[in-house]
């Protein structure tokens, strides 16, 4: 195997164990990349723009001088990188792609196999890649929603049965935002659309076609800046959706135990971009709580206008695959005063509903996968 070069589809380049290796510049990684992949690139963006700067005004000779000449001095520096990898990885070839397979991969495809490491480049490159990703993500796929109103923990619930085998498709996890105006505080920041897109591919081809279900949240469209892929949203709205429902009070609690931590004065921020939505009174008591470190108080005057956010999109969800499908049935729960429980407009949208009350979300999962109402995918 040593010093070997093979060409491959991206099916067998993805299957692969050696690391993945994206020559390509830094803000071209930036912009979307394989989940995972490591960047080497081969030239800064500066070096990239001058040696397409002289290919165009001078010719493909004077362009590949020009990258001799920026590469050269850094060829040690690369060398030593491909070769720790190399080593990491025991032996399984280093899978290497640029662009569109062109010079660039080859050029570092060269300086390996005369370290004589093994490597594997993916056909078409990059480019061959997000085509992969745009195909995978308007498959049909077997989603199943989770549903509920803000604070009832529909994120934790799900990690929790990711943790028992259940196929989970995270998009809230993905776009590192939680999918409101606060929804981006405390963490890190978003990935382009673009990435997002091949985070969510990369996902979806490990839960592979033969998983019964996939859970998913039930999402607005937008992700805080990421948009959901138009294939993914248009299955979430016909897909099979269960929604969960807690006392007001645990809402509260598990809101404040997310949010109390975070700056007050972005705390304070996120409020003043939703004020015409929260309306004057609840905007200024909002603001008041925030200054006072009143974190429940500040929830409280939010949740309302959340509830009926959610409460309209809830009444719109299933209604184009209504007449194909028929009437969902609906497990109503007996909510007691101050519980959530889903409204008349809305319950023949639903396929169930469950108060989880007070228990943790490893408690729920198990209380949903023993109900049969969530399946753990086939080992």
């Amino acid at each position: 195997m040593a010093g070997l070069v093979v060409r491959q589809a991206i099916e067998p380049f993805l299957a692969g164990a050696g690391p993945v290796v994206d020559v390509r510049s830094p803000a071209e990684f930036a912009q979307g990349h394989v989940p995972g992949a490591r960047n080497l690139p081969l030239f800064s963006d500066e070096g990239r723009a001058a040696v397409g700067t002289a290919y165009k005004q001078q010719g493909r000779q004077a362009a590949v001088q020009l990258g001799l000449e920026l590469v050269g001095p850094r060829l040690g520096e690369l060398g030593a990188s491909l070769s720790g990898w190399s080593q990491e990885a025991h032996g399984a070839p280093l899978r290497l792609h640029c662009w569109r397979g062109g010079m660039r991969s080859a050029s570092v495809a060269w300086l390996a196999q005369t370290l004589e490491l093994p490597v594997a480049l993916l056909e078409g490159g990059y480019k061959a890649y997000r085509h992969w990703v745009l195909e995978l993500l308007v498959r049909p796929w077997p989603l199943r929603l989770l549903g509920g109103r803000t604070g009832t923990g529909k994120t934790d619930l799900l990690l929790a049965l990711e943790r028992r085998g259940v196929a989970v498709l995270d998009l809230e996890g993905l776009a590192h935002h939680r999918g409101s105006s606060f929804g981006g505080l405390g963490l890190p920041p978003q990935p382009s659309n673009e990435h997002y897109e091949n985070r969510i591919a990369a996902v979806l081809q490990g839960c592979g076609q033969a998983a019964g279900e996939i859970w998913v949240e039930a999402e607005s469209a937008q992700v805080g800046r990421c948009r959901v892929p138009a294939g993914i949203w248009r299955q979430m709205q016909t897909a099979p959706l269960l929604e969960i429902a807690r006392p007001l009070e645990e809402r509260l609690r598990q809101l404040v135990a997310v949010y109390g931590a975070q700056d007050p004065l972005e705390l304070a921020e996120a409020t003043r971009r939703i004020a015409r939505r929260l309306g004057p009174q609840r905007t200024a008591a909002a603001l008041a709580a925030i200054a006072e470190c009143d974190w429940a108080g500040a929830c409280r005057q939010m949740l309302d206008y959340y509830d009926r956010c959610y409460d309209h999109e809830l009444e719109r969800h299933g209604q184009q695959g209504q007449d194909r499908h028929g009437r969902d049935q609906v497990l109503q729960s007996q909510g007691s005063p101050g519980q959530d429980s889903p409204g008349p407009a809305h319950q023949d949208r639903l396929r169930r509903s469950v108060d989880l009350g007070l228990s943790s979300a490893d408690q729920a999962a198990e209380q949903l996968i023993a109900a049969g109402l969530v399946q753990p995918s086939p080992a």
